[in-house]
């Protein structure tokens, strides 16, 4: 079992445990949502900036800031979006991060955790996510294309991620218009920023692409505007900076224009 199969095998085991503990009727309406698509299509490369305590691959990133503070630096440092970790046992984070960082923002906000079931996206929407992350390595065609038809219905934009070829196409197959391309082999763990670069062009018509993992200077954000790329998604190298609003704002900058 590699270690993408680990981590899915025990998400599904945790989402029983919480369906159990809290079921569907019991959850909260959800706060009104805000435009995640919208933000990642204006000019420019967009950032969606990141929380992330920590995670398999880098161990402890930075678990001692207080979330408010860092989504609070993302926003004043121009991200057009958010990211929350809300996975647990491997990255640190919780359902409970959302409302924290929907209070200290007004960014729309992606919450980032290993989707495998319906109770998990209804759950984002009562919790205040505006768009939730599907796998497409994590799930089979038709849960892919249940849990995207049921985002559409809750008004959750959904990020469909690939990392080859016959993932896009799968994406492409269930009408994604987000997809985001991950350059971290979640089977291995190892990372080619070149996949973005080299998948990018075999992508739907129209589609907003978003390019993950592997990034962190200003000049490869360029060269990412510069292809055509719709948005980049940021956080171990933002998590790590010394002054995080600065190390955002000069990425943000606007000369990084297609």
């Amino acid at each position: 079992m590699n270690h993408l199969e680990r981590i899915v095998v025990a998400t599904r085991e945790e989402v029983a445990r919480r369906r159990r503990e809290r079921p569907l009727e019991d959850l909260s309406p959800p706060p009104p949502r805000r435009p995640f698509a919208e933000a990642l299509r204006r000019p420019g490369l967009s950032l969606i900036a990141e929380h992330k305590r920590r995670s398999p691959s880098a161990g402890r990133i930075r678990e001692e800031l207080p979330l408010q503070e860092v989504v609070g630096a993302y926003e004043r440092g121009g991200a057009a979006a958010l990211s929350v970790l809300t996975e647990g046992p491997n990255f640190g984070g919780s359902l409970a991060d959302l409302a924290v960082a929907r209070a200290a923002s007004g960014l729309p906000i992606l919450r980032k955790d290993f989707i495998v079931d319906r109770y998990q996206v209804y759950e984002a929407s009562s919790a205040g996510a505006d768009a939730i992350l599907l796998i497409v390595a994590a799930l089979t065609p038709g849960e892919l294309t249940e849990l995207h038809e049921l985002a559409a219905e809750l008004d959750l934009a959904a990020l469909v991620e690939v990392h080859d070829a016959p993932e896009l196409d799968a994406a492409a197959r269930v009408g994604a218009k987000l997809i985001g391309i991950n350059n971290r082999d979640l089977t291995t763990l190892r990372v080619d920023p070149r996949r973005t670069f080299e998948l990018r062009t075999a992508a739907p018509d129209g589609a907003t692409l978003v390019a993950e993992s592997g990034f962190s200077r200003r000049d490869q954000l360029e060269e990412l505007a510069g292809a055509g790329i719709d948005a980049v998604l940021m956080g171990e190298a933002l998590m790590r900076a010394a002054d995080i609003e600065a190390a955002c704002r000069a990425l943000t900058a606007p000369t990084i224009l297609t």
